[in-house]
């Protein structure tokens, strides 16, 4: 009889081993048997369970249009929408009549380009903004120039600094303020920087009429977000990114810019009705929202924010702030290791679970495939950085956390850089 080849084993990549995964990963399934470590929750946080279950509920169960119809299915469902505006009211620190129900952030920013900007906006007017933010915190304002050009009307948009920490530099802010300012826009969490910009120390030094406009994008799930002490016209949230489902946002529209808004989606149930000559817009939130709402969406986004209600924000941030500080020491000694503007750089120990680095001897389109060839998943690239500044922002590998990391995942993460960075420096 031939003897049997000697067994051969594959070596266990790093984010496979490690102690038992905490409880709170029981929620999110997409989670609880992989062994890869997610550290990409600034693309799309994972879904937890309850989320899962509003999305199919809604397709298994009496599904109906909202708005509608008067049978009770449909009228249930009318009234269970309104509820989630009313808590996503609660959570913004606002009034229902404030809270619009998007398709996702980039929706939101652009209704206020077209409904806001197209209404209000003169001839030699200004915006600023920060051309190093997400693409959609810059494109629509171009889009909104390139529109009212067509018109005769020629606004600037007028470009503020970033500084090394990351936030929006103030100072260069009000420097920039003139008479004709009309609209301040500033990514609340950095993106790529993972650092907060309140515009705080601008408060009495800014003009009430001059609109503030905020991305809360990265921050709402992460943090508390009070569109109130933000001072805030507008701002924007992705449910996507705070446990909900893809396709569905929330604009926050200040009441007193109310009388400012066109109507952004005419159409079926958008509060707009036809008058002699012309539309007559209706009443907020409905002037912008129109047609079939994402249903599932919305329902989804009532559940996330029970689930983040129940694990607590605070706790989400200051776990998030210890990942973020234990990340950066991991990789802080590692040769070749550079930072990019954020917490790195900050005189005290802060972090909202987001840092970007590079590696020297190594592209990071190539560290980040090696990364998860090991098991570690990372966004890698300019970060959706408008391709005319990505110069200033090189192509970098961006670690993103949330409550499902833990800290020896984080570890385990650095030590791996630390041995690739081994190899190519």
């Amino acid at each position: 009889m031939r003897a049997s080849a000697p067994a051969t084993s594959t070596p266990t990549p790093p984010a496979a081993r490690g102690p038992a995964r905490p409880p709170v990963r029981r929620l999110f399934p997409a989670l609880s048997e992989t062994s890869h470590v997610y550290l990409d929750s600034a693309s799309t946080t994972q879904k937890p369970l309850p989320v899962i279950g509003a999305v199919h509920r809604y397709h298994s169960e009496r599904t109906a249009n909202a708005g509608r119809g008067t049978y009770p299915w449909a009228s249930s469902l009318t009234r269970r929408i309104e509820a989630i505006r009313e808590r996503t009211a609660e959570f913004l620190g606002a009034a229902p009549d404030e809270v619009v129900f998007t398709g996702g952030s980039t929706a939101g920013l652009n209704a206020v380009a077209l409904s806001w900007g197209l209404t209000n906006l003169r001839d030699g007017d200004e915006i600023l903004y920060s051309p190093r933010d997400h693409a959609s915190n810059v494109y629509p304002w171009h889009h909104l120039r390139q529109l009212l050009g067509g018109f005769g009307r020629s606004i600037r948009l007028v470009p503020y600094r970033v500084t090394d920490l990351g936030e929006a530099d103030v100072e260069d802010v009000a420097a920039r303020i003139t008479p004709r300012t009309r609209l301040i826009t500033a990514g609340h969490l950095h993106h790529v920087f993972g650092a907060l910009t309140t515009l705080e120390e601008l408060r009495g030094r800014i003009d009430p009429s001059i609109a503030l406009c905020f991305d809360c994008s990265q921050s709402g799930g992460h943090l508390p977000v009070k569109v109130e002490e933000l001072d805030a016209d507008f701002a924007v949230l992705s449910a996507h990114k705070m446990f909900g489902a893809p396709g569905t946002g929330v604009l926050y529209c200040r009441r007193r810019r109310h009388g400012e808004l066109a109507p952004f989606l005419p159409g079926g149930n958008s509060a707009v009705s036809l008058g002699d000559s012309r539309l007559l817009a209706g009443p907020m939130p409905q002037l912008l929202e129109g047609g079939t709402q994402n249903i599932p969406g919305i329902l989804a986004l009532g559940a996330a924010l029970d689930v983040l209600d129940e694990l607590g924000l605070d706790t989400i941030a200051a776990h998030n702030r210890a990942l973020t500080q234990r990340l950066i020491t991991g990789l802080r000694p590692i040769p070749g290791v550079e930072f990019l503007p954020g917490p790195a750089y900050a005189p005290c120990e802060t972090g909202y679970g987001i840092v970007s680095f590079t590696l020297a001897g190594i592209s990071a389109t190539d560290l980040g495939f090696v990364l998860s060839e090991l098991g570690f998943l990372v966004r890698t690239g300019a970060h959706c950085v408008p391709a005319h500044v990505v110069s200033m922002d090189e192509d970098s590998v961006r670690v993103s956390t949330h409550i499902y990391n833990t800290f020896d995942e984080i570890d385990r993460f650095t030590e791996c850089v630390a041995t690739i960075a081994e190899e190519v420096c």
